[in-house]
Parts: structure tokens; sequence; C-alpha cells
């Protein structure tokens, strides 16, 4: 009867099995296939936080989907100027030794939404595992901001039409336990067909590399 009592709570545990999770990551950005004389400059990197709904779709519950929702703060320091003349029209000036600045980054606030592909060694008794997650995240910049600053002026500019705000990414986090590793690509690039520095589009993207933190 013991034994049968056994069976039943590990099969009510199992039922209930799942990897809900909160999570908060930090990266690294590199700015990849950046236009000719572009470089990075200053601090370039992350923050990120949500939640993650987790459904498995196996009997042992070891591998699984998981959607959810999150908030994304992105700076890029950078030498390409992003900015607007005094017509209310963008302009992309790659800054070069002729000119001296203290500061020439843009930032970024984003909603998203991932969608995630889990593998896992996890057991109902046990929160110490080794995962593998990938998938994609859709997101959207509700706030973008550029800023230009040297020793005369400061200027700011957060409408710039060129830019994308909707944000396509492609991600990998693996590791063990609450500490993971991440990898995060840019699949589109953050400005469109039209910005252009002389006459060549800007067809800059991200690769993130950092740390991902989950919380059960």
């Amino acid at each position: 009867m013991a034994q049968n009592t056994d069976e039943q709570n590990k099969a009510t545990v199992d039922s209930l099995y799942r990897e809900d999770q909160f999570y908060v990551g930090i990266t690294v950005n590199f700015l990849n296939q950046r236009p000719k004389g572009v470089k990075t400059e200053s601090f370039v990197g992350s923050m990120h936080f949500g939640f993650l709904r987790d459904m498995p779709i196996n009997e042992r519950r070891n591998i699984a989907l998981a959607a959810g929702l999150g908030y994304a703060y992105n700076n890029y320091g950078h030498n390409l100027f992003v900015g607007n003349n005094q017509n209310d029209e963008s302009v992309f000036i790659v800054l070069n030794d002729d000119f001296d600045f203290d500061k020439n980054r843009f930032e970024t606030h984003e909603i998203e939404l991932p969608l995630e592909l889990r593998w896992r060694t996890s057991t109902p008794e046990s929160y110490k595992f080794w995962r593998i997650y990938g998938g994609v995240k859709l997101g959207y910049v509700f706030y973008f901001k550029s800023v230009f600053k040297n020793d005369n002026e400061k200027l700011k500019y957060s409408t710039i039409d060129e830019f994308n705000r909707l944000r396509y990414t492609a991600f990998m986090n693996f590791g063990f336990n609450n500490i993971n590793f991440q990898v995060q690509y840019n699949i589109n690039s953050f400005f469109n067909s039209d910005a252009t520095v002389e006459g060549v589009p800007i067809n800059m993207t991200a690769i993130k590399i950092g740390l991902m933190f989950y919380i059960l």
C-alpha cells in the first residue's frame, strides 16, 4: 500500500511539473556588418528581464515549449552619428578623426515576446539541471534615443524614421542551474534601406553575448 501511495504521489507531481521562470539577463553587444569606418566607442551592453510560461511536450517533461513577455534595455556606443538636420531629415555620418566628441550612442527600450524550444535534465525532485534553450524573439522598440555630446553641445534625437522598431532576434541559452550563458543575434538591421552612409545602406546588426539567470 505504501508503494502504491508513493507511485500515486509521483504521478501527481509529474502531471503538474513545469519550469515556469522569471529571467534576468545581461550582455555585451558587438556591432556586426558595420559601415566602413564605424567602430565601437564606450559602453555597448544590454539588460533584459521577463517571465516565461513552460509547456512540456513529452511524457518525461524534459522537452518543452515556452512563451513569455519581457523588457530589454540596449545601449550602443559607436562613432556613427544618427540625427536630424534643420529640415528634420535623417543624417548618418561616420565620425572619423576630424570630429572631436565625448559621447555618441543610441539606446532603445523594447518589449519582447520570446518563444523557446527547451531541453533540460530536470526532474520533479531537482531544480538543479543542465539546459539548452533556443528560439526567437519578436521585439518592439517603444522608445529610441540617439545622443551626441562634445565640449560645445549635447544633441538628442528620438525620431529617426529609418529606424526599424520591429526587432527579430535568434538566441540560445545554455548552462547549469541558475547561471547560464546566452548568445543573441539580430536577424534584421537597425535601419531600413533608406539609411545610408555615402550612398551605402547601413545594414548594421548586433551580436550579444552574456549571462542569463533563471528564477523559479
